[in-house]
């Protein structure tokens, strides 16, 4: 994978919601750029690939984030100042051939 279309985002900020919140559920929030390197719009899913676990969380644009940072909520495999990777799913190709024949 090229670095420079995916490089690894800082965790600025860990936000963990209640069961009587409003808005829950995993999210990441990041500047447009580090979204548009990596082809993702807001609303989208993408990969949250954290240290100990991965798991698909919503992207949220924002445009008063810093480059490089990432604002993760209620995504368990990562802990602010941790490195993360964001990737965009692809649900178009059918991964392993002849898994399911």
């Amino acid at each position: 994978m090229d670095e420079t279309i995916n490089r690894p985002l800082r965790v600025a900020e860990l936000i963990a919601t209640r069961a009587g919140d409003d808005d829950r559920g995993p999210m990441v929030m990041m500047h447009p750029e580090d979204a548009s390197s990596r082809l993702l719009m807001d609303g989208e899913l993408a990969w949250v690939y954290g240290p100990r676990r991965h798991e698909l969380a919503t992207v949220r644009v924002e445009y008063g984030m810093r480059k490089g940072d990432v604002v993760l909520r209620d995504v368990v495999g990562a802990a602010p100042s941790e490195i993360v990777r964001v990737i965009k799913p692809d649900f178009d190709s059918r991964g392993r051939k002849g898994a399911f024949v």
